[in-house]
């Protein structure tokens, strides 16, 4: 072992030798100034432009000014929220409107309340048709550009059900099999989950609730065909964009119903009945994972017809599609956030980017709040960005 180690320094003295270490220096330092000189250098910090995601979060409209501040203080210049009652208004948007500006805000999308008259195509139908396209007259008067809506006949949450993740935080699960009669039932006492004995429940098929009935994908699908070809082109010269959200969970039957926003070909279905970027969707990666498909071809499929109004950034790992999935953290689960951050920014895709479905923690729990989750879900969407925008700005994307 001496005389390896006697022979390894001798050779590397004479390797020292043989060469200048001053040129050696020279020669590094060449390099390095040479490729510092030749790349692109972005410029920090990276934030959002007119062509970029908008990253948002969600508020009240009824916010405090201490509720805007605080959303402000973490980066955010962006929000979303639930719309008022129909039918909306210039004057009560713009009085919305106004109110976030002056925290610094801009109010990028409101959700329409349910319209159940036309999803069920009851005889208040065409007047709340009428609501909706007086609403989106006022929502292109006021400023708004995204006004996002749900198509459900019936919304399975029965099938929800918590368990533990990481550190003791809240996943929520979903399985088609393990539907509950009170959804109430589903939720955990924090921070003990169930055991699995406490779980076990035998499959059944929950019955149609009394006020809805039951109703063929081939109804839903007249139902929204009526309605879109009613508001979409209100919608479209008003230049307003509207984002339907496929259905979450994405089930084949709920209650007796048929489900119309559950499939890719759905969204496909969805898109042919008037061709307009007003009538496009909600772009979930998230659920897109949970049906089985590549989130990657579902949003090449919605860019390339400039569909995508509005993006929700999630993740989630997927046992069963469609039938049996688990909500987890952003930075875990199969869908590559990074990929489809890329790919939104390639696309220029320029409106709000919601990076939602906070997991449950210690801190919201004892603060009764879901805003820590909230906050970690912004940052980790925020990194990805940037990380994207820095790309993008050295020639790299």
């Amino acid at each position: 072992m001496g005389n390896d180690r006697r022979n390894f320094i001798k050779q590397t003295a004479s390797l020292a030798a043989c060469l200048s270490i001053g040129d050696i220096s020279r020669s590094s330092a060449t390099t390095v100034y040479s490729k510092a000189s030749t790349d692109k250098k972005a410029k920090w910090p990276v934030t959002e432009s007119k062509d970029t995601p908008k990253i948002i979060l969600n508020s009240s409209a009824n916010a405090s000014t201490a509720n805007m501040r605080l959303i402000k203080q973490f980066g955010v210049d962006y929000v979303l929220m639930g719309g008022p009652q129909l039918p909306w208004t210039e004057s009560r948007l713009r009085e919305i409107i106004e109110k976030f500006k002056a925290e610094g805000l801009s109010v990028i999308n409101m959700m329409l309340p349910t319209i159940s008259d036309i999803i069920y195509a009851r005889a208040g139908r065409d007047e709340q048709i009428k609501n909706v396209q007086d609403s989106l007259v006022a929502a292109g008067k006021a400023g708004l550009p995204i006004v996002e809506y749900n198509f459900y006949a019936h919304r399975l949450t029965e099938g929800y059900y918590d368990i533990v993740g990481r550190g003791g935080s809240q996943y929520l699960a979903f399985d088609y099999t393990r539907k509950m009669e009170n959804p109430a039932d589903n939720k955990w006492t924090y921070p003990r989950a169930r055991s699995t004995e406490e779980m076990a429940l035998s499959p059944k098929e929950l019955q149609p609730k009394p006020n809805i009935g039951t109703y063929t994908k081939e109804q839903l699908w007249d139902n929204i065909t009526y309605f879109l070809k009613a508001v979409i082109p209100v919608a479209e010269k008003a230049g307003v964009r509207m984002a339907l959200h496929p259905n979450d969970p994405p089930v084949p039957l709920s209650r007796g119903s048929q489900q119309i926003m559950g499939s890719f070909n759905d969204w496909k279905r969805l898109l042919a009945i008037v061709n307009s970027p007003s009538n496009g969707m909600t772009f979930d990666c998230g659920v897109s994972n949970e049906i089985g498909e590549d989130p990657l071809v579902v949003l090449d499929y919605l860019a390339d017809r400039d569909r995508i109004n509005h993006v929700h950034f999630r993740n989630c790992t997927v046992e069963t599609p469609s039938l049996k999935y688990l909500e987890v953290f952003p930075d875990q689960g199969n869908v590559n956030m990074f990929s489809v951050m890329r790919e939104l920014v390639r696309r220029k895709y320029k409106y709000g980017l919601f990076a939602e479905h906070p997991r449950g923690n210690d801190l919201d729990q004892k603060i009764g709040s879901d805003f820590a989750g909230y906050l970690f879900n912004l940052a980790h969407a925020r990194g990805i960005m940037q990380s994207v925008l820095t790309l993008q700005q050295e020639g790299k994307l």
